[in-house]
């Protein structure tokens, strides 16, 4: 069989486009939410997001273990990036993306 049929079909890769890492960071077009979901889904929902932000933000400032991210912490990130200052839940929520992101 001739080398040429055992070759893979090439496939789309980053190394032929430019990966844009270093730009600084343009958050996506919101979209809006589903409707007709309850209201406690919405408000878990942007929870999770707000937290899911925040940890990001941490890890982004060397904040790498979920004992380093004390309350004060997380509250001073969010006024860094002009998030609402979490609640206690909000900040246990963090540090549960941080615990179980490995």
């Amino acid at each position: 069989m001739p080398a040429a049929a055992l070759k893979p079909k090439p496939t789309q890769s980053t190394a032929k486009r430019p990966v844009l890492l270093d730009l600084p960071y343009a958050p996506l077009e919101k979209r809006p939410l589903p409707p007709g979901r309850p209201r406690d889904w919405y408000v878990t929902h942007n929870r999770r997001l707000k937290a899911m932000r925040l940890a990001i933000a941490l890890l982004d400032s060397g904040i790498y273990v979920p004992n380093q991210a004390r309350n004060e912490t997380i509250r001073d990130t969010a006024e860094l990036i002009g998030v609402h200052p979490p609640s206690d839940t909000t900040c246990h929520m963090v540090r549960a993306f941080m615990r179980y992101s490995r």
